[in-house]
């Protein structure tokens, strides 16, 4: 299984710089003028916006924005404000090869049905089971000293904060996200997590137990069908030479391609 696990990175982003201040200015804007898209991109170019590496709290004002286009950012975290974009219907944050996970808050967008995410960058996605940091020895802070509960929204410190992991459905795909939490309370109000992925909100770390990553269930398929064959072969010598199985096997030559054509395919 995958045990690869990247350091969590904490005061990733420059606020003193030109992109940074031109982001805030443009976040104003939207919000003044109702915009119902928000492209960042599109306002700074792409040298400042390749110095964006997390969004701005004031992204709490954009209410009326449906479509969120972050396609190809440097962008290593959403700050949970994301949370109160109530219009918030489409996310797409495709090819943003840093952004490893995002807030529990973004679950809070139930306007959102659709997303375009890069999930083979993902912590814990299926098709590589990605390693989750350890929040015990690296936790996640934001900006400033206090943050909200993820599940009732009380104020409190990071010293009060219990941070999980946990892997839920959100728009298309199914997202990693982080919970701050303030009581076993709030904790137990978790919804079940995806099928197929972890199924408890967790810590991380390289000894947790993660579901088969895509090559894994190809190789238990592999096994699985060699062990058929094994059997077909033993119930065909105990019969008379004139036996002939109903249908033909499939030859195990044809896997790799198969394999090959459903990686295309997913892309």
């Amino acid at each position: 299984m995958n045990k690869r696990i990247s350091k969590i990175e904490n005061d990733v982003q420059d606020r003193n710089s030109v992109a940074w201040k031109k982001l805030c200015d443009y976040v104003d804007k939207v919000a003044a003028e109702n915009r119902d898209e928000f492209s960042p991109v599109e306002e700074l170019g792409h040298e400042l916006f390749a110095q964006i590496h997390t969004l701005p709290e004031t992204i709490s004002k954009l209410t009326k924005v449906k479509k969120v286009w972050l396609y190809g950012s440097k962008l290593k975290r959403i700050p949970p404000e994301i949370g109160q974009m109530e219009a918030l219907e489409y996310f797409d944050p495709y090819t943003s090869y840093d952004l490893h996970w995002f807030p529990y808050e973004i679950t809070k967008c139930k306007s959102l049905k659709d997303s375009r995410v890069s999930t083979r960058a993902l912590y814990g996605n299926w098709k590589n089971r990605m390693g989750f940091p350890r929040l015990t020895h690296n936790p996640v802070r934001y900006s400033g000293d206090t943050l909200n509960c993820s599940v009732c929204g009380k104020t409190m410190t990071y010293e009060q904060t219990n941070q999980f992991w946990i892997s839920l459905n959100v728009g298309t795909d199914v997202l990693p996200l982080l919970t701050n939490l303030c009581s076993k309370e709030c904790e137990g109000n978790l919804p079940t997590p995806a099928k197929d992925y972890v199924q408890f909100a967790h810590k991380g770390g390289a000894d947790l137990e993660q579901p088969l990553d895509e090559d894994e269930r190809f190789e238990l398929e592999m096994k699985n069908y060699d062990d058929s064959q094994s059997e077909i072969t033993i119930v065909t010598t105990q019969t008379d030479n004139n036996y002939k199985p109903m249908d033909k096997p499939t030859d195990r030559k044809e896997f790799p391609l198969l394999k090959l054509i459903r990686k295309i395919w997913e892309r």
